[in-house]
């Protein structure tokens, strides 16, 4: 089995920054792409930005210059960093990393979700 367990939303005021973690662990063999998805009330699930094992990164034009997407391989890890925070940024925050299990099986799997609400 494995698990995605983030941490790290909250509630912060305009132009704030909060760091999201998202950690995997069970019977893993290799993590391929890790991403952040958000979705806010009323809105589809979008992309926010991902990387791949060796570091390539890619984001939404909205957050561009704002977040930093980053991962540590050796702790299964993917981070978000947020700064300038707007209240456009509220939203729940899902991660997801494709990853290869023990059984030989690759496949995307889903973090549970972190709430992040951006308002004076």
């Amino acid at each position: 089995q494995v698990q995605l367990v983030e941490s790290g939303g909250g509630l912060v005021q305009p132009g704030g920054s909060l760091r999201l973690s998202c950690a995997a662990s069970g019977s893993i063999v290799s993590i391929y792409t890790m991403a952040w998805y958000r979705q806010a009330p009323g809105k589809q699930r979008e992309l926010v930005a991902q990387i791949t094992y060796i570091g390539g990164t890619n984001y939404v034009d909205s957050v561009k210059g704002r977040f930093t997407i980053s991962r540590d391989n050796a702790k299964n890890t993917v981070y978000l960093q947020m700064n300038n925070l707007k209240p456009d940024d509220t939203a729940i925050y899902y991660c997801s990393a494709n990853i290869r299990t023990g059984r030989d099986i690759t496949r995307n799997y889903w973090g549970q979700g972190t709430q992040v609400t951006v308002s004076s």
